[in-house]
This record gives structure tokens, C-alpha cells and sequence, in this order.
């Protein structure tokens, strides 16, 4: 399904459609692109959902732990895309249900994390395929890395 040259990948169970859009990088790049009811379409940034998972490790240290080994688990395994639509790989393998009371806290769900998480590692192993910025990233934050390094990392400074 399209939307605005948009392909629909995966609709949350709160109705968050999220979609990629056509890259420019290489081949198969795409832009990981989601739309929240009755709001834009948006881009996710790395530093939206870094802060998200810090507001969740809050309130669930170990439930967001076990999140964020789950993530660097992907990241270690995804591939690069070799087909546009890229093919979620992990997620929808796996039952992922173990995080949804990590819900309740911060601005996204879990299922919005995983898929949309997802869908940036295979864009950067498909556009960067020796890149680690991700998983470095990843691994400090499991670490506890204070916010300051976090930050940069997530912003790329």
C-alpha cells in the first residue's frame, strides 16, 4: 500500500502506519518515514528514539535492558536490502510482547521502536555496509553512557 510515494511496512497497535520512502544513496536506500493519527507524516530521528528508550530505562531498567540487547542482537544480524520494499527480518519472527509494558512510558511503543529500529539498521547496512554508528551507539547506551555522550552520539556530533 502507498501513501504519497510512501510503501506501508507495518501499522502499530496503537495505528501508527509506518512507511519507507525512496532513498538516494543507492539502490535499494530508503528514508524510514511513520505517520501517528491524525498527525504528518515524520521522520524519526535517532535522537527521538534514544530518548525515548532513556525514559523508559527510568522507569524499567531491566525490561529496557533486555530491549536494548534485543536491538543489538539485530543490528549485529541484519542484513543489507537487497529488494525495495526492504523485508522486516527480526520482528516479525520473533514474539516481541515481552516489552509491551515498557508502553507505558515515553512517547513511543514498543512495536514502534522494534520495526522502526529495525528498518534504520538495515538502512545504514545497506547504505554503509562496514558502518557501526548504530551498534556503537547501542552498546554505550546499554553501558550506561551518561547523556551527554549519548546525545552526541545520537546526534552524530
Amino acid at each position: 500500500m502507498t501513501d504519497n510515494n510512501n510503501e506501508l511496512i507495518f501499522t502499530t497497535k496503537r495505528g501508527v502506519k509506518i512507511y519507507v520512502a525512496p532513498g538516494k544513496k543507492s539502490q535499494y536506500d530508503f528514508r524510514v518515514r511513520y505517520r501517528e493519527p491524525g498527525r504528518r507524516t515524520r521522520t524519526p530521528k535517532h535522537i527521538h528514539w534514544v530518548i525515548d528508550l532513556v525514559i523508559k530505562r527510568e522507569h524499567d531498567s531491566d525490561l529496557t535492558n533486555e530491549l536494548l540487547d534485543f536491538l543489538i542482537d539485530v543490528v549485529n544480524k541484519v542484513n543489507p536490502s537487497t529488494e525495495y520494499p526492504p523485508k522486516l527480518k527480526f520482528f516479525s519472527k520473533v514474539d516481541t510482547s515481552r516489552f509491551d509494558p515498557l508502553d507505558r512510558y515515553g512517547e513511543y511503543s514498543s512495536d514502534f521502536l522494534l520495526v522502526t529500529i529495525e528498518l534504520i539498521m538495515i538502512q545504514e547496512k545497506t547504505n554503509y555496509p562496514k558502518g557501526t554508528l548504530n551498534l556503537k551507539m547501542l552498546e554505550a547506551f546499554r553501558k550506561g553512557v551518561d547523556i551527554f555522550d549519548l546525545v552526541s552520539r545520537a546526534t552524530f556530533r
